[in-house]
């Protein structure tokens, strides 16, 4: 039978408000309170509790997430957690019934903590996503996790060479991303310019530090995936089911991938499809549904591959033609807008929030060198404070260079915690839509608001005339809305509004 893995990447970014930690309500969500919870009632419970009606009328309830292999971001699971603890067992509950079905392997994967683009990251940085990405899967669901989903797809040599080093074992790409392919027992690279990646089987990538260290990459089938996303595929079990015969053509694997959300948030009844054919019409026509690791098991990786690194030699992704100029520049891919709008404001936008993460790191290295053995292990080893695994008193007599007074308790524990809206300030969505006014830049612009805020509390050496400056030079489309600068204090009025 050919082996057949739907991967659903299930995401939304953190919506928060960082001095509360309660999601406001957000315009656009109606009849909902926010979009969390609209996207929840459309696809991540009805996924869970999807509901089929056979010839003979009776209902049987599927839940999807035992079938597809899948990824939920951190930040969403802890918000499911707290909001709606059913669906988020039934989450986890899937992954435990999939590993008993396929040889220890579950269909969930882990995701870099908070959706930053790893390519741009600083390698603190991305080392800090990846450690906590890992640690709250292992958290939630009771096991290491086999590979981590790279937000947007994004990767370079540097990311790769990553996740070879702590140990995971596959990651899934965009079939752009590979560059040539070496088959197994050949001395020769083919270039995908030349002859396009199989998708219908995994490849090794090597370390480039040539220790012979590699992970396994698979490439999802592009068209079929684009097909599921934005052609309406979604409207017929028997279309979708029709659409991976035609695709596999007598390979061992056809696999696809997709945003999570296409199933019943983007494309209504999707979730149901999405049921039908993977409980019933997909095994019928000849597929065996599994997940990546299972099929590592009985088709190692044999043929070597390099990867795509873009056009500016930065990296590439899923979710831009020009590698990653997406979260850096007015490369022309956006999501909406207005004929005539631009994107010149993202390259400001990085600018600035780099600088406030920079400063902060600085002074968190100074200070924090006096409190922590490692002040930047200590920041790795936060993520179990956040998840409850240790107390803070804990965590501080385990981290401390020395014993600390309370003042200086205090004092570590926000210098962690600038760093942490540091690192969620750079949560891809910032960057992703078509204008700086939108509801998720504004969001990693609160978390900047909040570093700052936070070096004040510290009696650091502020950066937010210079970030300011910086953020001037993002213009809105909108007219009246000004500036990045503008957008930014409004948000801060509009705070101190809230917590008067």
């Amino acid at each position: 039978m050919t082996s057949l893995i739907i991967h659903g990447h299930f995401y939304q970014p953190p919506r928060e408000n960082p001095w509360t930690g309660e999601v406001e309500r957000e315009p656009g969500a109606e009849p909902f309170h926010d979009w969390n919870e609209r996207i929840h009632a459309e696809c991540y419970a009805a996924n869970a509790f999807a509901r089929m009606i056979g010839l003979d009328g009776n209902v049987k309830i599927v839940n999807n997430y035992e079938r597809i292999s899948f990824n939920f971001g951190p930040t969403l699971l802890s918000w499911l957690e707290r909001h709606h603890p059913v669906t988020y067992q039934k989450i986890l509950e899937a992954d435990a019934i999939s590993s008993g079905r396929r040889g220890g392997h579950g269909n969930a994967i882990a995701q870099a903590y908070g959706h930053a683009i790893l390519p741009l990251c600083n390698e603190r940085d991305r080392l800090t996503q990846v450690i906590w990405g890992v640690a709250d899967f292992r958290f939630r669901f009771g096991r290491e996790p086999e590979s981590l989903w790279l937000p947007e797809t994004a990767c370079n040599e540097a990311t790769l060479a990553l996740l070879i080093e702590r140990g995971i074992r596959y990651v899934i790409l965009a079939p752009d991303q590979a560059e040539s392919f070496q088959p197994a027992g050949d001395d020769e690279w083919v270039s995908t310019a030349t002859q396009p990646i199989d998708t219908g089987r995994a490849y090794r990538y090597l370390h480039p530090d040539r220790s012979g260290r590699a992970i396994a990459i698979f490439f999802y089938d592009g068209p079929t995936s684009r097909a599921i996303a934005f052609e309406r595929v979604l409207s017929s079990s028997r279309l979708l089911v029709d659409l991976f015969k035609r695709a596999v053509a007598g390979k061992a694997l056809e696999t696809v991938a997709t945003d999570g959300e296409t199933y019943g948030h983007h494309f209504k009844f999707g979730d149901l499809c999405l049921a039908h054919a993977v409980e019933v019409e997909a095994p019928e026509a000849g597929f065996r549904l599994t997940n990546y690791g299972e099929f590592l098991d009985h088709h190692p990786a044999e043929a070597e591959v390099r990867i795509n690194s873009g056009p500016t030699g930065d990296g590439s992704s899923w979710s831009c033609v020009h590698g990653i100029g997406r979260w850096m520049r007015d490369c022309g891919c956006h999501t909406g807008g207005d004929t005539g709008w631009n994107q010149h404001w993202r390259g400001p936008l990085r600018t600035a929030l780099e600088l406030l993460r920079d400063e902060a790191a600085i002074e968190f290295g100074r200070i924090g060198g006096r409190l922590f053995d490692d002040p930047w292990a200590a920041r790795n080893a936060y993520i179990n404070v956040l998840l409850g695994v240790v107390s803070p008193s804990s965590f501080l007599r385990a981290q401390a260079r020395q014993p600390l007074t309370t003042d200086d308790e205090t004092r570590a524990i926000a210098l962690l915690e600038m760093q942490r809206n540091a690192l969620l300030m750079f949560t891809s969505c910032g960057w992703f839509f078509s204008e700086l006014s939108g509801l998720e830049t504004g969001q990693v612009l609160k978390y900047a608001a909040r570093v700052l805020e936070l070096q004040d509390e510290l009696n650091l050496p502020s950066s937010r005339a210079r970030f300011l400056a910086l953020l001037s030079a993002a213009k809105s489309n909108v007219t009246e809305k000004g500036t990045g600068a503008d957008i930014f204090l409004r948000i801060v009025e509009r705070q101190k509004e809230i917590l008067a």
